[in-house]
């Protein structure tokens, strides 16, 4: 802000000096627009009538200046980036206030949506949830609203229940997302449920993917004795490990590479797989009896309608691991003669 007063106050500067005819009443005038804009910065608000009663002058001259000051903010954020601005009537206080004219930042039903989303994901403690959505608001929330969205979801954060593990796995994260990018391969000690044992690991990260709760890395196991006592020996998916049961992480300084024809599609397998559990890559058909299709289609994106009659849907879809088979049993009343192809 100080920075566009200050290219403000030298463009105005440059008027005076370019322009030796410059007499008392255009610097009063500069000086005029400096005080408009140095209350629209402060938050204050400029009503026409007002400023021109103790200015003297009329409230079309007056509207010339905020003419002035919107055509500066417009000039300096097309040369500078960042922030967009203008000087809007608002009619509920009857005058002209600064706001935030940018399309690269979020409005305020976004703003709420993202916070919404955010605290029905239930993937972070509750210290990393509420001072996440404090952030949230406080970067991208004008400061008029930000009272009305943290009211809006005051509700959900009062009754908001952190997850069971309560751990703390952000730092992490953001360190194997930084392996993936390097192409580093990483050590883990896993924490394997079915025993409560840790498990080490060397692992290529491939990607990091959100579902049900949880975040997960998608990797290569980068040791075959390892590998062979899994079911993925020969084949081109990778392993799941869910982020918050890594216990402890080595990034190390080795490199990995993968062929572009191998290469791990994160969309095509984050449309095949459910629940996150390992497996093969299968195809279902099933009957659906429900009333919904388009939920059955949302919820496995590679589905498609094979046959309709009287209500009664057949449908096949591509799906990756054992997962399916868990949602197919818990869809049991809609859905009948399941088979894999």
């Amino acid at each position: 802000m100080d920075s566009i007063f200050a290219a403000w106050r030298h463009r105005k500067e440059d008027i005076k000096m370019k322009d030796p005819k410059n007499n008392k009443s255009k610097i009063n005038k500069s000086e005029l627009t400096l005080e408009l804009y140095t209350k629209l910065l402060n938050d204050q608000v400029i009503n026409l009538q007002n400023v021109a009663d103790a200015y003297g002058m009329t409230t079309r001259s007056i509207r010339r200046d905020i003419e002035t000051i919107n055509n500066f903010l417009a000039s300096y954020a097309d040369e500078n980036g960042g922030k967009r601005q203008e000087a809007i009537y608002d009619r509920a206080k009857d005058g002209y206030i600064l706001s935030e004219k940018d399309e690269k930042h979020l409005t305020n039903s976004e703003l709420l949506a993202l916070c919404k989303i955010l605290l029905d994901s239930r993937a972070f403690t509750k210290e990393e949830m509420f001072s996440m959505l404090d952030k949230l608001i406080a970067c991208c929330a004008p400061r008029e609203n930000r009272k009305l969205v943290e009211e809006l979801i005051s509700n959900e954060k009062f009754h908001y229940i952190e997850p069971r593990h309560k751990t703390k796995f952000i730092d992490t994260m953001w360190s194997i997302g930084q392996a993936i990018k390097n192409h580093n391969l990483i050590e883990i000690e896993y924490l394997r449920v079915s025993d409560h044992t840790l498990k080490m690991r060397r692992l290529k990260p491939l990607a990091i993917m959100f579902s049900e709760f949880y975040f997960y890395l998608t990797a290569f196991i980068d040791d075959e004795k390892v590998r062979e006592r899994f079911d993925v020996i020969n084949d081109s998916f990778p392993t799941i490990y869910r982020m918050d049961r890594i216990k402890k992480l080595t990034v190390l300084n080795e490199k990995f590479h993968i062929p572009h024809r191998d290469r791990f599609e994160e969309g095509e397998f984050r449309k095949r797989i459910q629940f996150m559990y390992g497996g093969k890559l299968r195809k279902v058909r099933f009957k659906y009896m429900g009333h919904d299709i388009d939920a059955i289609l949302d919820r496995l994106p590679t589905a498609r309608i094979i046959g309709e009659e009287n209500g009664t849907y057949i449908v096949e879809a591509e799906t990756f691991g054992n997962g399916i088979e868990m949602w197919l049993g818990s869809q049991s009343k809609n859905i009948s003669d399941a088979e894999f192809l």
